[in-house]
């Protein structure tokens, strides 16, 4: 294996030419993104740049990732939105301000659980209850962002409903504006399927289009156009719009509502999304670095809750650890956490050296950016290997997302916990042993577990073999088990590989007796009975 880059400032002197660079293209991506994820939650556009700006320069110093990206992300749109549309009712702007103190009481949670290392708290939550959600979120997104893609409001209403009016919006679409979001959603599908431009920022490719387009139609200037015989209105209230002075685009938290369920309930819905995709990312990201550097989950915890009361406290949106920007971020060479750090710092100069570049954006270009990001958190192929994994899962995946559909994402996550909890009762395993599981260590490096393997007791697995030393022949022995379930499994792969790759060796043993639900390697296991 390759050196090990130097971390702090070593790691600066040693890395900055190629840390400079990819930061610089991560503030390309980041930049239309933050602005559209902030309009997307019912937030001024800058508090998006507020949360970008803090992510990098607040994480960067104090997490325990080396090359993930930190700032707002599509995946809390869904909650943003319905903590801002449940605080305020109809008042959009007091909604805005009681969701920045319900952010800033998420964030110090987080920064609790960082601190009394309970991250790994996330373990109770199935795996494909998680994906559900993350899917249910991408089809939010595209239920209301589409609307905005047209120069339209979206109406009152479900997702779905929002949804299955989006033919009707169609036929009542402003021409010029669905023109220029038609146009950018397809640069940002089509630019990454051309040879030779797939580390083009396409995001950003498809903003100076609908930029260009914006002033062809003359969106700066109020004014009325005919077409298809009706009149349609066009104006500046169709771009971008930030403050003159960008200190007045700071804002504070409204704290009235402190005393009231439904603020907690939106603190709740906040902390639990956030930390989830926060942690699940991080370990995605662990997988993309060329040094395959592990993540310090409770650091990266407290650091992402650190950020987030922050960013709540200036106005901005909550963050996670963002999975395609480090994505980018890694194939754009990035070498450590100093990346992080200047992506941060590019967006600060860029908003305020040329807030009047940023006034010139589309709305509607940001909104199609939203709608392909929404796309890919819900895409056939999430439903597809979901199924692949067995229909009990498949159950859980759509009870989660149309749950969180009807209702909102807290109820949507709990929806597939118990629906995943109730099919191993079904299948007769009892209630004590999906809660209390029987793992020990023998000879030092073998793991023999009984009784059944589920999300609601994985925890005790887990710290029995992230506790194991690196370099041994570790065999994990399941031939006591009555059930493995398909959180256990997808654990002990990803497991497996990581300890592989710090140059041990890892085996799975004794499911010769258990049957799986499916032909996939991760589907639940279990025992056939004799």
């Amino acid at each position: 294996m390759q050196q090990l880059p130097a971390d702090g400032l070593s790691g600066l002197a040693e890395n900055a030419k190629t840390d400079l660079l990819s930061a610089f293209l991560i503030f390309l991506i980041a930049l239309p993104l933050s602005l559209g994820i902030a309009i997307g939650s019912g937030f001024p556009p800058l508090a998006g740049i507020i949360a970008a700006v803090v992510g990098g320069c607040t994480v960067s110093m104090l997490g325990g990732s080396y090359v993930t990206i930190n700032g707002p992300a599509a995946g809390l749109i869904a909650v943003i939105l319905g903590a801002v549309t449940s605080l305020g009712g109809g008042d959009a702007n007091l909604g805005y301000h009681l969701c920045l103190a319900a952010i800033v009481c998420a964030g110090i949670i987080q920064i609790v659980l960082g601190v009394t290392k309970l991250g790994r708290l996330s373990a109770f939550f199935p795996a494909t209850a998680v994906h559900g959600l993350l899917a249910s979120i991408g089809i939010i997104i595209i239920a209301k962002q589409f609307y905005s893609l047209l120069g339209e409001k979206a109406p009152p209403g479900s997702a779905l409903e929002q949804l299955f009016g989006i033919p009707a919006a169609l036929h009542a679409a402003n021409p010029d504006i669905a023109l220029i979001g038609l146009i950018t959603l397809c640069v940002v599908v089509a630019l990454p399927l051309i040879p030779g431009c797939k580390k083009v920022p396409a995001p950003l490719v498809g903003v100076l289009v609908g930029v260009a387009l914006g002033s062809y139609f003359d969106l700066a200037d109020k004014h009325q156009y005919v077409a298809f015989g009706s009149t349609y209105d066009l104006n500046p209230g169709f771009l971008v719009t930030l403050p003159d002075n960008i200190s007045s685009g700071i804002q504070f938290p409204d704290w009235s509502y402190v005393g009231k369920g439904v603020f907690w309930s939106a603190v709740a819905s906040i902390c639990i999304i956030a930390s989830l995709e926060t942690l699940l990312s991080a370990q995605a990201v662990e997988k993309l670095d060329p040094w395959h550097r592990k993540t310090n989950l409770d650091r990266d915890l407290t650091a992402i809750g650190v950020a987030t009361t922050v960013s709540g406290l200036l106005g901005g949106l909550p963050m996670i650890a963002e999975i395609v920007r480090s994505s980018a971020n890694v194939n754009a060479g990035a070498r450590t956490r100093w990346s992080n750090f200047f992506h941060g710092v590019y967006l600060l100069l860029f908003v305020c050296l040329a807030p009047g570049l940023i006034h010139k954006i589309p709305l509607s270009s940001l909104a199609a950016i939203l709608v392909v990001t929404g796309f890919r958190l819900a895409s056939p192929k999430e439903f597809k290997k979901t199924l692949s994994y067995g229909p009990d899962q498949f159950a859980v995946f759509l009870v989660t997302i149309l749950v969180t559909l009807y209702t909102d994402l807290l109820k949507g996550i709990f929806a597939g916990l118990i629906c995943d909890l109730v099919i191993h009762l079904v299948r007769g395993v009892p209630m004590g042993e999906l809660f209390r599981s029987r793992v020990e260590v023998r000879d030092e490096s073998v793991v023999e577990a009984e009784g059944s393997l589920a999300f609601t007791n994985l925890l005790a697995l887990k710290n029995k073999l992230e506790a194991l030393p690196a370099g041994r022949d570790v065999q994990v022995d399941l031939s006591r088990t009555r059930l493995v379930d398909h959180s256990t499994m997808e654990f002990l792969e990803h497991f497996g590989h990581d300890y592989e790759r710090s140059g041990g060796q890892f085996k799975i043993s004794g499911l010769e007796q258990h049957n799986g639900l499916s032909g996939h390697p991760l589907s639940a296991r279990l025992r056939r009975v004799s």
